[in-house]
């Protein structure tokens, strides 16, 4: 008699599990749980993503001014040189009381001709 009682008790709280179980399952797969379930990685994902970036560029910016200074230490260039002086070009003055013109021209006017 209480062997069977065992077993049946037994039985029934594998039953009790298994549905149990099934159920919890079932409800992970609907699409609503499985949309949020997606969602709730992608951002994640994202901000773990974020994070690399920003650290990338972090760690470039901080390489980029460690090679600078290094260069500029090898080269002797000052820190801070200031503005540089003004570059002077001469313009071209046009003669306007003898124009000279260029009466042989070779241009030609067609333009499928460069190409």
């Amino acid at each position: 008699m209480f062997r069977r009682t065992f077993w049946f008790s037994t039985g029934v709280a594998a039953g009790v599990w298994a549905t149990t179980k099934v159920n919890r399952k079932l409800r992970q797969l609907t699409p609503e749980s499985l949309a949020a379930t997606a969602a709730t990685k992608a951002l994640e994902t994202g901000q773990r993503l974020k994070d690399r970036a920003v650290g990338f560029a972090l760690d470039v910016r901080d390489n980029m001014a460690q090679r600078e200074a290094e260069l500029s230490d090898a080269l002797g260039i000052d820190a801070d040189p200031g503005l540089p002086a003004p570059r002077r070009h001469t313009a071209i003055e046009n003669n306007r009381s003898n124009p000279q013109y260029i009466e042989n021209t070779t241009y030609s006017y067609n333009r499928n001709e460069d190409h």
